[in-house]
């Protein structure tokens, strides 16, 4: 836990001193984008290893609460000083533009891989309707074989 945590602390702080060593000769944001990406990849995992750490009821889990929460607020400290560069240099809604796109492409992610989980159930319910009619219709083949042959041992006799 407090290595996956020291991990996101050490990527996000690798992304926030990229993009600062970048901001000033990038030409467009995408030239910082990486570094923007991990700074969001970074982010998810502190908040998750946080998260995780909310959750433990004994003591021994709150021994540390006050690095946790200071952290966090270095997190958003670096945050807010990465949106400042970025808006300065290209503009004062880029941040803001950044956070919507990435919304929306998290959305697009989430409704494909809904769709992708429908798909899915939905094929496995054709192989099984498949597979039940199958059946269905060998049972019907076998009855009526059994019904011709009881018919015709019948007639013999």
């Amino acid at each position: 836990m407090i290595a996956e945590a020291l991990a996101g602390i050490a990527l996000f702080k690798s992304a926030v001193a990229g993009i600062k060593s970048a901001i000033g000769t990038a030409n467009d944001v995408s030239e910082i984008g990486s570094y923007i990406n991990q700074l969001f990849t970074a982010e998810k995992q502190i908040n998750q290893e946080r998260n995780k750490k909310a959750g433990v009821s004994s003591l021994d889990g709150f021994r540390d609460a006050a690095s946790n929460v200071i952290d966090a607020k270095l997190v958003q400290e670096q945050l807010a000083e990465v949106r400042n560069l970025v808006n300065m240099r290209f503009g004062p809604d880029t941040w803001q533009s950044i956070l919507d796109e990435k919304a929306k492409q998290e959305r697009e992610a989430r409704l494909a891989a809904a769709e992708a989980r429908r798909l899915a159930i939905e094929k496995q319910d054709n192989i099984l309707q498949a597979v039940y009619w199958a059946v269905c219709i060998g049972l019907g083949i076998f009855a009526i074989s059994l019904i011709l042959y009881v018919i015709k041992e019948a007639t013999s006799v």
